[in-house]
């Protein structure tokens, strides 16, 4: 899917308006229309803007992944990537051990 689709399907997921995201983005509703319409492209740093207003990626704003991001799991390792080596050896062996289990779970 082109941006122009993403951008109204991830717009309408979150229940916004175009004139609300617009707004949230620091530019108009007409320009957000215009961009689901295909009539025009934004700006990087708009596209960007759009992205965080939505809490997706840019990859998946312009239509290169379907990977959507979980913002509270980022939000765990940018904590965890400030912790001495040494915590983060033991936070990544113990979410290691639990993946495994959940895999092995999953299969019985």
């Amino acid at each position: 899917m082109n941006l122009a689709g993403q951008l109204s399907k991830l717009r309408k997921h979150k229940k916004l308006s175009q004139n609300d995201l617009g707004k949230k983005a620091g530019t108009s509703g007409d320009l957000i229309g215009r961009y689901e319409r295909n009539e025009v492209k934004p700006s990087i740093e708009v596209a960007s803007k759009i992205a965080d207003v939505l809490e997706v990626s840019l990859d998946l704003l312009i239509g290169k992944t379907t990977v959507e991001v979980d913002h509270s799991i980022l939000k765990r390792v940018l904590e965890v990537q400030q912790m001495e080596q040494v915590d983060k050896n033991h936070i990544l062996y113990t979410l290691d051990a639990l993946i495994k289990a959940t895999k092995l779970k999953s299969i019985a």
